[in-house]
């Protein structure tokens, strides 16, 4: 999602600004302000990227002395993770336990490319005190979780933060921006907010964009805010995922998010909203509110989620023995699984995992796999040269620290088999140096008579690139050929800066293909891809939220062309054999960057005589540069342009 020009992601003025906390009004009122093209950004990298952005080195907004990493103390009773799995316990001094996450930080907050992974896991207990309260930041490549039954089972005194990233494009300039934060989650414990001092104060700091998750986290007791209010601006952030969680005591502050999902929440109140925010089954979500002038903000509220099942996650049992407990299927679901009660679901000793290095080989992995073992992938960067194969039905495929799979043959990194109730969360698919048919395909193509609705495959937290952290090329990043899957916050990105970045360089025809049936997706971003990147032809689909922008770079018009008469590609087809789909706040963008005036006829396609075809809160945007997008979907919705910037152009329903 990052762009070359900073200021895309401005709030509009006086949009779901009722409840907003006076401390950061004056900031947001200046975001408001902003001018489009303000600065340029140059992403952070420890790997040396090809290209522009090579040369120039971001730095943290609230820095980190750079410190030695001390080893990952060594816990009884807990299974061989890896060396970059780090396990925490009550007894542990503070100051250790500080020292440690600060350590981490310092090398992971502008570590945007490299390639270290990092699990942070608590034991079950209390971390800080409201005197002494442990706060430290999370960066790139760093999973945070707590490691009990419940939420409850960990609490922190203090605070989890991310916050603004600055670029300088120039001596003097600032450029603080949340646009670059991907790649880290926080997830399974409560957060009491306290500490901080000046602006930090009492206020817990999620200054995120894509692939960056809060799943099942109770967070009390003062602000909780997606921006980074308190840096130099611009302050941009873009795109959150938020699940499974609870907000009390305090305002969640939304503030200059361009977008964003919630789904399956409990929200003590919202504020702001850019062009496209969403929540299903939320309580206290703000009302429907898309495309109503002078409305609360560009909200769209369903009352329940149609079909859910929460992440996977590690724990500790009563007996002291680690375990993974799988949530229960949920139907037309409203607020946490966890808040009136314990989950409802299954637990598994992690004994029936196989734990897996980046020096484990394949074929072992596949044995594991076949012989009917679980799996778990410690941190680290698998290079692959042949295709992990998921066979069994029920396997769990488990990613710690956001372990990142590469095809160094043009492999296929995974496949699932036709086979119903996989799980596979938290990894990252990264294209090789010759080209992939795809990265992830799930299930057999035409293949589909074990597809169970009440045991659906799950693709959740999984995250896809091509070029940007190593040159790499994929036809396809997902492909979904069963039927009854759940894809639960996907971001697919055709890297616009960083290494093997150019238009006959990081090749990528399309980020998502469903042919199954009955597939549900929340949290679907899917970004630059050069051709129409999501096509959906599976009957009785389901999408609640979808972010996009076009590739910045065709080189001319003739080399972006649907057909003859098409100019460019839709972000998003239903394709025309389809007769049930729906869709519900659907965004695309454009920023066209080569000076050219590059159009797109329309951003979505759908069949507008298909009955039980309906989408809901569509978008266009016209970003920064050149060209446009001529309408929202098949000619209905005005055109974008550099004389519309930064305002959207809504479709409230299709047909």
């Amino acid at each position: 999602m990052t762009r070359p020009f900073a200021a895309t992601s401005r709030p509009v003025p006086g949009t779901g600004r009722r409840h907003i906390v006076r401390r950061c009004a004056s900031l947001l009122a200046a975001l408001a302000a902003a001018g489009y093209g303000a600065a340029v950004l140059s992403p952070a990298a420890t790997a040396a990227p090809a290209g522009p952005a090579a040369s120039q080195a971001g730095t943290a907004a609230h820095a980190l002395a750079p410190r030695h990493i001390p080893a990952a103390p060594q816990v009884p009773g807990a299974p061989d993770l890896g060396p970059n799995v780090y396990i925490f316990t009550p007894s542990m001094p503070q100051s250790q336990i500080q020292a440690t996450v600060d350590s981490i930080a310092s090398q992971q907050v502008p570590n945007q490319f490299g390639i270290q992974r990092y699990a942070l896991f608590f034991e079950p207990g209390t971390y800080g005190t409201a005197a002494d309260p442990l706060i430290f930041q999370v960066g790139y490549y760093t999973q945070v979780a707590g490691l009990g039954a419940s939420p409850g089972d960990v609490v922190i005194n203090g605070s989890v933060d991310v916050y603004n990233q600055c670029f300088p494009s120039a001596p003097g300039t600032t450029n603080c921006i949340a646009l670059d934060n991907f790649w880290r989650s926080l997830s399974n414990l409560t957060i009491n907010i306290a500490g901080g001092s000046g602006c930090q104060t009492k206020t817990e700091f999620w200054a995120v964009s894509q692939a960056a998750p809060m799943r099942r986290v109770n967070v009390s007791g003062g602000t909780m805010s997606f921006m980074d209010y308190c840096s130099a601006g611009p302050q941009f952030a873009s795109g959150g995922f938020v699940a499974d969680s609870q907000f009390t005591g305090g305002t969640i502050v939304n503030g200059s998010q361009q977008q964003f999902i919630v789904r399956n929440s409990d929200l003590d109140g919202w504020t702001n909203g850019v062009w496209n925010q969403v929540f299903a089954g939320d309580n206290g979500a703000p009302a429907q509110a898309f495309g109503v002038p002078g409305g609360a903000g560009p909200y769209t509220t369903l009352a329940s989620s149609p079909v859910t099942q929460e992440e996977p996650f590690l724990y500790i049992g009563p007996d002291g023995g680690y375990r993974v407990f799988v949530p229960a299927l949920q139907h037309d679901s409203v607020g946490p699984t966890w808040t009136n009660g314990a989950t409802a679901g299954q637990s598994i000793p992690v004994g029936r995992f196989f734990i897996a290095t980046p020096a484990t080989p394949v074929p072992r992995i596949n044995l594991a796999l076949a012989l009917g073992q679980d799996l778990i992938l410690t941190p680290g960067v698998y290079h692959l040269n042949q295709a992990i194969k998921v066979s069994k039905p029920d396997t769990i495929v488990l990613g710690l620290g956001l372990a990142t799979l590469i095809p160094d043959q043009g492999n296929v990194s995974m496949r699932v088999a036709s086979v119903p109730g996989v799980k596979l969360s938290g990894l990252i698919f990264d294209a090789g140096p010759v080209n992939s048919p795809v990265l992830l395909q799930v299930g057999a193509t035409g293949n589909r008579p074990a597809a169970s609705p009440d045991n659906p495959t799950l693709v959740q937290d999984i995250y896809f690139r091509i070029g940007g952290a190593e040159p790499g090329q994929a036809t396809n990043s997902l492909v979904v050929n069963s039927s009854h899957v759940i894809l639960d916050n996907i971001w697919a990105w055709r890297a616009d800066h960083g290494a093997g970045v150019g238009w006959t360089e990081n090749v990528g025809d399309h980020g998502l293909i469903v042919t199954g049936d009955d597939v549900t997706a929340y949290g679907l971003f899917v970004e630059h891809y050069q051709k129409t990147q999501v096509i959906w032809s599976g009957q009785g689909g389901t999408d609640i939220f979808f972010q996009n922008e076009m590739p910045y770079d065709p080189p001319s018009q003739a080399a972006w062309m649907a057909n003859a008469t098409t100019d460019g590609y839709p972000a998003f087809a239903v394709t025309e054999n389809v007769r049930s789909f729906t869709g519900y706040g659907l965004g695309s963008y454009c920023f066209f960057n080569q000076g050219l005036p590059i159009v797109a006829t329309e951003a979505f396609q759908a069949p507008s005589t298909a009955p039980g075809v309906r989408l809901r809160d569509l978008l266009t945007v016209f970003l920064s540069g050149s060209g446009g997008i001529n309408s929202v979907v098949d000619g209905v919705g005005a055109p974008v342009d550099s004389s519309t910037a930064g305002r959207p152009s809504d479709v409230v329903t299709f047909p």
